[in-house]
C-alpha cells in the first residue's frame, strides 16, 4: 500500500496545495496522513455573521477551523488526519513581523526538539514513504510555513535514526520528500488566463512571475500529478474551508481578495530520494511514488 504522509501549516494549506493529489491516492486506495500544525487562529474571517470569532474579538476561530478541516477531509476522503502533539498544542503565528509572532504558544516560537519529536511519532506509526511539505521559506515566508518546513525535515532525518526516541516506535526511513510548488510556465499561463478574462492577477504586486516566491524554474519541478478526475473534490473541500477561501467557479480567493485558479493538476519538487521514471512530455513524474515498491 502506497503511504503518504503531508506536513502543514493551517487548515486549508492542504486543499489548495494538495486537495487534489489527496483525494486521488485516497481513491486508488492508498494511506493519506494529513498532520496539521497550528488551528489557524489568526486567519481572517471572510464569513461576516462570524466574525467575532476572530483573534481580536472571541479567539475561537481555532475551534471552528477543527469543524472547517474535518469537512474538508470528509469531501476529499482522508479518514487521517491530525493536528501537532494534538490540538491546540501549537499557535498560529500571523504573519511575520506581526504581534501574533510573540503570544506564547505561538508555533514559531515552539521548541522545535519538542514538535519534531511529535512529528517523528506520526512518520513511524503510519511507515510514512512519502512527505510532503514545504520548501524552507514555506512557499511564501508566512512563519509558520517555514516552522513546518523545520519540523517535517528534521523529523524525516530523525525518525530513520535508531538512536532516536526508541520510545516513539522502531526507526522508519522515508523514501522520498517533495516540497510544493508551481513552475513558472504554469504559473504565467494562470495570469495570462487571468488578464485575458479581465481579471486581477492576486500576485501583480510582485511583479513578474520570476518573483513570486513559490513559482520556481521548470527545471526544479520533479512531478506533476494530474488530480483533474478530483477537482471536483477539491473544489468542496476549500468551499468547506468557508471562514477563509470564496470559491467561485474554477477561481478562488483568499482575505486578498484576488482570484487565483483551482489547480486540478499540481506540482512538486523531489529533495530527497530517487526520482522515477518520466512520465509527462516535460520529464517530470506523474506519481509521487514513482520508482517505489508500494
Amino acid at each position: 500500500m502506497k503511504r503518504l504522509l503531508l506536513v502543514h501549516a493551517h487548515p486549508d494549506d492542504e486543499t489548495i496545495n494538495n486537495g487534489a493529489t489527496m483525494a486521488g491516492y485516497v481513491a486508488e486506495g492508498a494511506q493519506v496522513t494529513l498532520l496539521t500544525c497550528t488551528l489557524g487562529e489568526e486567519g481572517e474571517v471572510l464569513v461576516p455573521e462570524l466574525e467575532l470569532l476572530a483573534a481580536e474579538h472571541a479567539d475561537q476561530l481555532g475551534g471552528y477551523r477543527i469543524a472547517e478541516l474535518r469537512a474538508a477531509m470528509e469531501a476529499l476522503g482522508v479518514t487521517d488526519w491530525r493536528f501537532l502533539g494534538g490540538p491546540g498544542r501549537y499557535r498560529d503565528s500571523g504573519m511575520m513581523g506581526t504581534p501574533a509572532n510573540d503570544k506564547p504558544r505561538a508555533f514559531w516560537n515552539a521548541d522545535v526538539d519538542e514538535a519534531v519529536a511529535h512529528a517523528v511519532a506520526v512518520v513511524r506509526e503510519v511507515r510514512a514513504q512519502v512527505v510532503v511539505t514545504y520548501d524552507e521559506n514555506g512557499g511564501y515566508g508566512h512563519p509558520d510555513h517555514i516552522q513546518a518546513h523545520r519540523v517535517a525535515m528534521r523529523a524525516v532525518d530523525a525518525a530513520a535514526d535508531p538512536a532516536y526516541r526508541p520510545d516513539l516506535g522502531a526507526a522508519w526511513t522515508v523514501a522520498k520528500v517533495y516540497w510544493c510548488c508551481v513552475p513558472r510556465s504554469v504559473m504565467r499561463q494562470g495570469m495570462e488566463a487571468m488578464a485575458a478574462l479581465g481579471e486581477a492577477s492576486p500576485f501583480e504586486f510582485l511583479g513578474e512571475v520570476d518573483d513570486v516566491p513559490f513559482a520556481v524554474p521548470d527545471e526544479l519541478v520533479a512531478a506533476a500529478v494530474d488530480g483533474r478526475a478530483h477537482a471536483g473534490r477539491k473544489v468542496a473541500a476549500m468551499r468547506a474551508h468557508a471562514t477563509q477561501i470564496t470559491v467561485d467557479g474554477p477561481f478562488f480567493a483568499l482575505s486578498n481578495n484576488l482570484g487565483q485558479e483551482v489547480l486540478g493538476t499540481e506540482y512538486y519538487r523531489l529533495v530527497r530520494g530517487e526520482r522515477g521514471p518520466a512520465a509527462t512530455p516535460e520529464g517530470w513524474e506523474d506519481d509521487l511514488f514513482a520508482g517505489l515498491d508500494a
